[in-house]
């Protein structure tokens, strides 16, 4: 039986390989429990609703939607919830996205079973924590005082038109993009229209381009 003050933890990828292994790691750890496990971003937020995990470890490449914005849809709804970041992606453009989504650490997945036990345990007791490979990232990003990498789209692009690009790039028709987001389908068409007016992209090619190069899916 876990002692009373174990830190909880929701655990997103879709990668079941991996879930498993660091569920077994975690059942090996006395303070640390997996109370739920969702295999993209937008079980996560059902997820976090029912359970009120302590912290959720959230991958960044996955189906439906992405770790970036599901991390933001989840502090837009719960500002206090912890978010560490578990991801193989080591470049600026996906580390400076999820930290200025709200996530409190970030850690790469060569390092997960090295690293992961003491980094949630650092981002549950309110500190922030990258894995050593990735400072350097940080470090210059905030000397530099730039940006978010998806300012573009934080600026002309609202949550919803995000959801939509990534379905839409993933290759979902209308009638799927509407029963995924329960919206109309007509309700997905505007959605594309206001995608290409504010984007002035017009093929599905280039919506697709757009999405891969600000990693809103990847390859």
């Amino acid at each position: 039986m876990k002692p009373s003050n174990t830190i909880r933890l929701l655990l997103v990828d879709d990668h079941k390989l991996l879930l498993d292994g660091l569920k077994e790691a975690i059942e090996q750890e006395k303070d640390l429990e997996m109370v739920a496990q969702a295999d993209n971003g937008r079980k996560a937020l059902a997820q976090v609703k029912q359970f009120k995990p302590d912290v959720v470890v959230m991958d960044i490449s996955m189906p439906e939607l992405n770790g970036i914005e599901a991390t933001r849809q989840i502090i837009k709804q719960f500002p206090q919830q912890k978010i560490l970041t578990l991801s193989m992606h080591a470049d600026k453009h996906y580390v400076m996205g999820m930290l200025k989504a709200g996530v409190a650490g970030y850690v790469l997945k060569t390092n997960a079973f090295e690293e992961l036990a003491f980094a949630v345990r650092q981002v549950a007791s309110g500190n922030f924590y990258v894995s050593p490979e990735i400072t350097g990232i940080v470090v210059n990003s905030a000397l530099e005082q730039e940006g978010a990498p998806l300012s573009m789209q934080e600026n002309e692009l609202s949550s919803r038109e995000i959801e939509v690009l990534q379905l839409l790039a993933e290759g979902k028709s209308n009638e799927d993009m509407a029963e995924t987001l329960t919206i109309s389908k007509r309700t997905i068409e505007i959605h594309r229209q206001n995608l290409r007016k504010k984007l002035g992209l017009n093929t599905i090619a280039e919506l697709t381009k757009y999405a891969i190069k600000n990693g809103i899916i990847s390859l």
